[in-house]
């Protein structure tokens, strides 16, 4: 099994095979977790956000930014609430900047420490820069 970093905290994955979005828009009874590649339109599943427990995005490339967007607008547009996945060849430089744009848990790529990783996360307490779920530090200090 996979260890996974979720909401600051390591552990290890219980959730079982994920759905693609195929088999999940075919399924008559929805899977609550669904895989969502980097070249998928996320509006296919906009409706049914509320009922599933985790949203995995993928991102097959360190290059392939595409999901930060997706997890932007499932957070912002669609009000998704609950575990928001990066998964695929994510890397522990990539990590403020995912929970920045609404992702709380991640399973590393090969190769890379979750120790580390979860330390790199916590080290991190301002942004200078609006985020999804946090006001940038200058409002912050203007406030």
């Amino acid at each position: 099994m996979n260890q996974l970093i979720i909401d600051l905290e390591i552990t290890t994955d219980v959730t079982g095979p994920l759905a693609t979005i195929a088999e999940f828009l075919a399924a008559d009874q929805k899977p609550t977790a669904v895989f969502i590649d980097s070249d998928e339109d996320i509006e296919s599943i906009k409706e049914f956000a509320a009922t599933l427990s985790v949203i995995a995005l993928n991102f097959p490339a360190f290059l392939d930014g595409r999901s930060y967007s997706s997890a932007n607008l499932l957070r912002r547009v669609y009000g998704y609430k609950a575990e928001l996945r990066a998964v695929g060849d994510i890397r522990i430089d990539q990590l403020e900047q995912m929970v920045r744009c609404g992702f709380n848990a991640f399973q590393l790529a090969d190769g890379q420490n979750v120790e580390q990783g979860l330390e790199r996360l916590k080290g991190f307490s301002f942004s200078y820069q609006p985020a999804f779920n946090r006001e940038p530090l200058f409002r912050a200090r203007a406030s």
